[in-house]
C-alpha cells in the first residue's frame, strides 16, 4: 500500500455499513474518488470514496463487507483508484481493480480470501529497453523516450502523463534489460528539478487520458462480417452498441469481432455477464490464432473480468479500467478495440449504489445522472494524433442487455444518444437461425459516407450499391408483411420478384456461418466483388410467367451464391462458382424475355 507524501492523510473510523457501502467518520483532508482501506479481522479491504458530506465519507467497497465492526480503523491513501500502465498488460487477465487473476489464484486457490492486493504488472520481469530519444531533447507528456518489444507490439516508453510543461532529457539508459521499476531516463524541468522515469506509469481510471489533438475518423474497422461491414459499417474511433434479448448472439458477435477485427489491441471487459461466458473466453483465447499474424490472440488481448465474489462496485471500476488501458495504448499510435459486455450490468450496479446513497431515483429507479455517466464513457473513444505525430484510435462496442428485449428502457435510450452505430439484435431472426441476427430494418450506422469515401478507390459506386441493397431489403420486408396477410398468389409479379431478391440477399449475403472456415471471415475485397454480383441481380427486371418459375429460379441462384461463401477467395472452386452464377443470371434474363 503506497501512501502519498503530498499532504497529511486523513484518519477515520467506520460509522455505518449498508451492504457494500461503508460510512466513514474522518478527520483531515479527503477527496472524492480516494482509495481507502477498512480493517476487518486483521486484514484490510479496499474501497473508493463516492460521496463526502461534512465529516462523513461514504465509500463503496470492492470486497465482501461481512464482519466490519463499528469503529473499525479506516486508512486513507491520498490516491485515486489508478490503473498500472506499462509493459506486461497484454496476454493478461485481471479483475476490475487490476489484480492479475492467475497470481490471485496461485496465492489464494479457488476460494478467494479478502484483502489480497497484487500489483497488475510483474515487478521482477526484465524487458529489453531501447532508447530512441537523445540527451538534451526537449520533451513533454506522452513523448517517446524508448521502447520495449511486447509480443509483436512496439511498446513505447513515454514521458509520464501526469507531468505538465516541457522538460529536458539529462540522462538515458543504454540498451539493455530492465525491470519496470528501474530508472531508464532522467528529465529536468525549467526550475532545475530532476525527475527519474521508469517504465511504470499510473493513471486515475475515471480521468480521461489524452495527450495530443483529436482527428477526424476516416478509416473503416473491418470485422469480416458482411452485415456489419457492408450495411452498418463501424469506423476506427467510433462507438457502437448492440442491444438484444437473451440468446440473440450479442456475445458471439463480440467474440468474432475480437478475433477478426483489423486492430492492434483488443480489450475485453466482461462486466457482469455470466461466469460461463467469461471462462469460455479465458480458456478459448490462448488456443486461438490471429488470422493475420498466426500468433495466439492473447498476445494482443487484455481481459478484464470480475470474479463471482466481487460486489457490484467492481463492475463500474472494470469499465473504467478497460478504457484507461485502451487510452494508454492509443497514445502509442495503435488502434484499440474495447468490447464491453454488458453495459446494462454496469448501469444496474450504479442503480444499486444510488439506492444505498438514498439519491432521488430517475426512470426505472436508475440514477438521474445515468445518461451523463454513459456518455462520459463512450466519449472517451476517438482518434487522436499523438505528440509523436502518430494516429491512434479507440473504438468501443458495448453490448446492452435490455430486460425482455425492451429497447425503450433507460440504458438503451441513453446509449443510443451517443453512439455512431446501432446493431439491434432481433429475437425473430435468431429464432429463424438467421445469424448474425442483426435487424435489417431497426439497425443503423452514421458511418456509411465515411465507409464510401474509404472504399472510393476500390469501389467508386459503393454507396449507390449499398443504398440499392438497403432499398431492396426495406421494400422486401414490407411486401413480406403483405404476403402474410393476403398470401403469395395475391402479390403482383414485380413485388414478388422484389421479395425474392430480398430473401436471396438476406440468405446468401447477410447470413454467415461462424463454424465454417471460409465463411466465418469475409475480407472487404471479397465483399466488394460479391456486391457487384448482387448489384447486377438487383438491377435486372425479372418478369417471370408465374410465381412458381420465379421461386424456382431464385432458389437455384440463392443456393449457388450461398455455396460460393464456403470456397476460398480467388481459388479455382471460387472462380468456377462465380462463373456458374453469372451464367445462371444470364439464363434467368433469357427466360424472362
Amino acid at each position: 500500500m503506497t501512501q502519498s507524501p503530498v499532504w497529511q492523510l486523513a484518519t477515520g473510523t467506520v460509522e455505518a455499513v449498508n451492504g457494500n457501502l461503508v460510512s466513514v467518520l474522518f478527520e483531515g483532508p479527503a477527496i472524492n474518488g480516494e482509495k481507502i482501506y477498512v480493517e476487518v479481522d486483521g486484514i484490510e479491504i479496499k474501497g473508493e470514496i463516492i460521496e463526502i458530506a461534512s465529516n462523513i465519507a461514504k465509500a463503496q467497497m470492492f470486497e465482501d463487507t461481512k464482519g466490519i465492526r463499528l469503529g473499525a480503523k479506516v486508512t486513507f491513501s491520498g490516491e485515486l483508484i489508478e490503473a498500472e500502465l506499462g509493459p506486461g498488460l497484454l496476454n493478461l487477465v485481471v479483475d476490475g481493480i487490476g489484480s492479475p487473476l492467475a497470481d490471485v489464484a496461485e496465492k489464494a486457490g479457488y476460494f478467494m480470501e479478502r484483502g489480497i492486493e497484487i500489483p497488475t504488472l510483474d515487478r521482477k520481469r526484465h524487458w529489453e529497453f531501447t532508447p530512441t530519444a537523445k540527451i538534451g531533447d526537449t520533451v513533454c507528456r506522452g513523448v517517446e523516450l524508448g521502447f520495449v518489444i511486447e509480443g509483436r507490439i512496439r511498446h513505447k516508453i513515454m514521458v509520464p502523463f501526469k507531468l505538465q510543461g516541457t522538460y529536458t532529457i539529462t540522462w538515458l539508459a543504454k540498451t539493455g534489460h530492465y525491470t519496470i521499476e528501474m530508472p531508464v531516463a532522467k528529465i529536468q524541468d525549467q526550475n532545475g528539478h530532476e525527475i527519474s522515469i521508469n517504465m511504470l506509469q499510473k493513471w486515475p481510471i475515471k480521468n480521461r487520458l489524452i495527450a495530443g489533438q483529436p482527428r477526424v475518423k476516416d478509416r473503416l474497422l473491418e470485422t469480416g462480417m458482411r452485415a456489419i461491414d457492408t450495411m452498418f459499417p463501424i469506423v476506427m474511433g467510433s462507438t457502437t452498441c448492440s442491444p438484444g434479448p437473451f440468446g440473440a448472439g450479442k456475445t458471439v458477435i463480440q467474440h468474432l469481432i475480437s478475433k477478426y477485427a483489423n486492430v492492434d489491441i483488443v480489450i475485453i471487459v466482461a462486466c457482469g455477464e455470466r461466469a460461463g461466458e467469461v471462462v469460455e473466453v479465458i480458456t478459448e483465447f490462448p488456443h486461438l490464432l490471429d488470422p493475420r499474424y498466426h500468433e495466439p490472440l492473447m498476445q494482443r488481448t487484455t481481459i478484464i473480468c470480475n470474479t463471482s465474489s466481487m460486489p457490484v462496485a467492481a463492475r463500474e471500476s472494470s469499465i473504467y479500467m478497460g478504457i484507461t488501458i485502451g487510452e494508454y495504448y492509443r497514445q502509442m499510435g495503435l488502434n484499440v478495440l474495447l468490447l464491453a459486455d454488458s453495459t446494462s450490468r454496469w448501469a444496474q450496479a450504479m442503480r444499486e449504489v444510488s439506492a444505498r446513497l438514498e439519491e432521488i431515483p430517475g426512470e426505472e429507479a436508475f440514477p438521474a445522472y445515468l445518461t451523463s455517466r454513459i456518455h462520459s464513457f463512450y466519449e472517451r473513444a476517438g482518434v487522436i494524433e499523438t505528440p509523436n505525430q502518430k494516429l491512434g484510435s479507440i473504438s468501443i462496442i458495448g453490448a446492452v442487455s435490455p430486460a425482455g428485449g425492451n429497447f425503450d428502457e433507460p440504458v438503451t435510450q441513453a446509449t443510443l444518444m451517443v453512439v455512431d452505430t446501432f446493431l439491434c439484435l432481433s429475437r425473430g431472426l435468431s429464432d429463424q437461425r438467421r445469424y448474425p441476427a442483426i435487424s435489417r430494418d431497426l439497425s443503423w450506422s452514421s458511418n456509411i459516407d465515411i465507409a464510401a469515401d474509404f472504399l472510393r478507390k476500390q469501389a467508386p459506386d459503393w454507396k449507390y450499391t449499398v443504398d440499392t441493397a438497403r432499398k431492396i431489403l426495406m421494400e422486401g420486408l414490407e411486401i413480406e408483411k403483405r404476403m402474410d396477410v393476403v398470401g403469395e398468389d395475391a402479390i403482383q409479379m414485380s413485388d414478388y420478384v422484389t421479395y425474392l431478391k430480398k430473401e436471396l440477399f438476406d440468405f446468401s449475403y447477410l447470413q454467415q456461418n461462424a463454424f465454417d472456415q471460409e465463411d466465418v471471415y469475409c475480407p472487404l475485397e471479397r465483399q466488394i466483388e460479391l456486391m457487384k454480383l448482387y448489384d447486377e441481380i438487383f438491377a435486372s427486371p425479372y418478369l417471370f410467367k408465374n410465381h412458381d418459375s420465379a421461386r424456382k429460379s431464385f432458389i437455384g441462384l440463392q443456393n449457388d451464391l450461398k455455396n460460393l461463401n464456403y470456397t476460398a477467395f480467388r481459388s479455382d472452386s471460387y472462380l468456377e462458382g462465380k462463373a456458374r452464377i453469372e451464367k445462371r443470371i444470364e439464363e434467368m434474363l433469357d427466360v424472362c424475355k
